[in-house]
């Protein structure tokens, strides 16, 4: 049998593996390349933004200026980006400009990750804070959404004078696309907040999927939410798998939000004409696959291709492990099988913080058995989490090829998330 060498994203060296040549088919993002010069585009961005002034042009002098970043679980180049969106700030006193982490409910990034984040100049040199979800006084009450959810948003960030954002689009796995107005909510919402657009019944929404925003309930609540915080300036990267900036949207955030969405999308999702009874995806190597909680992601994009009863083998490193923070693993431990857990998940009363991603992986397990192949866990927290542990992919992957028959078919997602598969309609 000849076999093809399929370079896996898996933590930060890659992982390789031989897979049967001529049952197997690999599906990657379109490759854009890099911007020759990202700070000149950058800038060229910002001077001359979508639906809005200049960004120097909106920011006085003497105002009180929060930038919006993302947290460590998101691989995009912020130390390339904040210095040359500063320097566009020069008028303005540092001591007047404060960074915002947009977290989510994700833990707070250490110092050592702030540096690697933003460049230890930046890190030094402005005052940050690390958003906490879980710290009610910390938020302001803004009312509710037309859905009958709370507002509650970092306080700190709505009495800054201006408002900016910035972040990455891709693709998302029940919010459409990342970037734009997810940098307030979930990125600086409180848990009340969170609890209402990550519940069960938004989950449980077919159009709450990769690659739709308008009709997207979840998409529809963010982009409500952010008209009424009204920041004043966003700025989007595209990146490719190289982590190079390959585009800038820059501007009035939903003007340039669409823009970028509608580009990630011609680039990022592609279309397979009929689902394959194996796929092998990660969660495209580090950072993004340091949990089981973030590789779920990779898990969910794998199930947009997979056939009904098919098997999924996912790998992800998993250095943090499941993690810790939060109650992902917990939820996991409530019931005996992922039919179980969506029973509880979706049943009346039930509001657990991390639901929302056990919702997502029992789902697809509906649908296929998900093997996984990592080095951060156990075979018995594998097991725990309701999975399949994978020593070996290649070997994992030729046998359940074999077992499903001599006609089936194996996808490869190397890249994980940064493509997205659809079967097409």
């Amino acid at each position: 049998m000849t076999t093809t060498r399929v370079t896996l994203a898996y933590g930060r060296d890659g992982l390789d593996v031989e897979l049967p040549a001529e049952r197997t088919t690999v599906i990657e993002p379109r490759f854009v390349p890099g911007l020759p010069n990202e700070a000149d585009a950058l800038r060229a961005a910002l001077r001359s933004p979508h639906g809005s002034a200049p960004l120097r042009e909106r920011v006085p002098a003497g105002a009180r200026v929060g930038v919006v970043v993302c947290d460590v679980t998101r691989a995009i180049p912020s130390d390339r980006i904040l210095p040359v969106l500063l320097d566009e700030l020069g008028h303005v006193d540092p001591k007047h400009v404060t960074i915002f982490i947009a977290t989510g409910t994700h833990r707070a990034n250490t110092l050592e990750e702030l540096d690697r984040m933003l460049g230890p100049a930046v890190a030094r040199a402005y005052r940050i804070v690390n958003h906490d979800a879980f710290d009610l006084s910390r938020h302001r009450y803004l009312g509710e959404t037309s859905s009958g959810g709370p507002i509650w948003i970092e306080r700190d960030f709505l009495d800054q004078d201006v408002k900016i954002l910035t972040g990455f689009i891709e693709p998302h796995l029940f919010a459409g696309f990342s970037g734009g107005p997810k940098m307030i909510a979930p990125g600086l919402a409180s848990i009340e907040t969170v609890h209402h657009l990550h519940g069960a019944r938004m989950i449980a929404d077919p159009r709450a999927i990769w690659g739709i925003t308008h009709g997207n309930p979840m998409h529809d609540t963010i982009r409500e939410i952010a008209s009424v915080v009204q920041p004043d300036f966003n700025l989007d990267v595209a990146l490719n798998k190289e982590h190079q900036i390959t585009a800038v949207f820059a501007g009035e955030l939903f003007a340039a939000h669409k823009i970028g969405c509608e580009l990630v999308k011609a680039t990022a999702m592609q279309p397979v004409e009929r689902p394959y009874e194996v796929v092998l995806t990660t969660n495209s190597g580090y950072p993004l696959d340091q949990n089981l909680y973030q590789a779920i992601k990779g898990v969910s994009v794998a199930n947009q291709i997979v056939a009904e009863g098919g098997a999924i083998v996912a790998a992800a490193e998993c250095s943090d492990g499941l993690p810790d923070f939060g109650n992902y693993k917990d939820i996991l431990r409530m019931q005996p099988s992922p039919e179980g857990l969506l029973g509880m998940i979706e049943g009346a009363g039930f509001r657990v913080h991390d639901q929302w991603q056990v919702q997502v992986q029992a789902q697809v397990q509906r649908r296929a058995r998900v093997h996984l192949h990592t080095d951060g866990l156990t075979e018995e927290q594998v097991r725990a989490a309701h999975l399949e542990p994978c020593h070996d992919v290649s070997e994992t992957a030729a046998r359940l090829l074999h077992q499903a028959g001599p006609d089936a078919r194996l996808a490869v997602l190397p890249q994980g998330p940064q493509t997205i598969p659809y079967v097409r309609r």
